[in-house]
């Protein structure tokens, strides 16, 4: 796989009325993803939220896989969790990126009710290896990333469209990571 990297984003984030706002961190979303991502081989995961309570739980919760006693009763959580990683912003996961890869990273983003985009997962790969440049894939809660972090991306996938004939299209950003994931790695 190449150089990609994930991030499932806090803030900012809209609601519901296109407000910008912070969404709150899950616990299934710090387990399930993190377990998608070692799963499809993403090199690091970032949970970018700017709350300082966030952070705290955040902190408790990958605090308690890495103590050895749990590490022992369930390896495989904190395998998984190892590459999760907390930043402030998207901007701090980034810069990240960049001093670890020595290259800017290529910004994509995911969206259910994207009305335009550039691609699909293999077209993201293809632009990656032209640019020789790894890639932060970002993720939104809420009711999705705000147009201040769209405006940013060089890369917008397509929705996951369903079967549903009405049009239905509102999976958990768990379930989305992971069919994203499993399109990233298929040739």
């Amino acid at each position: 796989m190449q150089n990609l990297y994930l991030a499932l984003v806090h803030h900012p984030i809209k609601n519901k009325r296109g407000d910008t706002v912070t969404t709150s961190v899950t616990n299934l979303d710090i387990h399930d993803i993190a377990r998608s991502c070692k799963t499809f081989g993403v090199k690091k995961y970032f949970i970018v939220t700017p709350l300082k309570a966030q952070h705290d739980l955040v902190k408790k919760i990958l605090g308690h896989w890495e103590d050895d006693k749990n590490g022992v009763y369930n390896p495989d959580r904190q395998n998984a969790l190892s590459i999760a990683t907390l930043v402030d912003s998207v901007e701090d996961a980034l810069a990240s990126i960049e001093e670890k890869e020595g290259k800017k990273p290529l910004l994509a983003v995911t969206g259910a009710n994207f009305e335009s985009f550039h691609g699909t997962t293999n077209d993201l790969k293809d632009l990656m290896g032209s640019n020789d440049r790894p890639c932060l894939l970002l993720f939104g809660t809420g009711w999705g990333l705000h147009q201040s972090v769209l405006e940013k991306s060089d890369f917008m996938l397509d929705p996951i469209l369903g079967a549903d004939e009405s049009g239905y299209n509102h999976l958990s950003v768990r379930s989305a990571v992971a069919i994203y994931l499993d399109r990233y790695t298929q040739k």
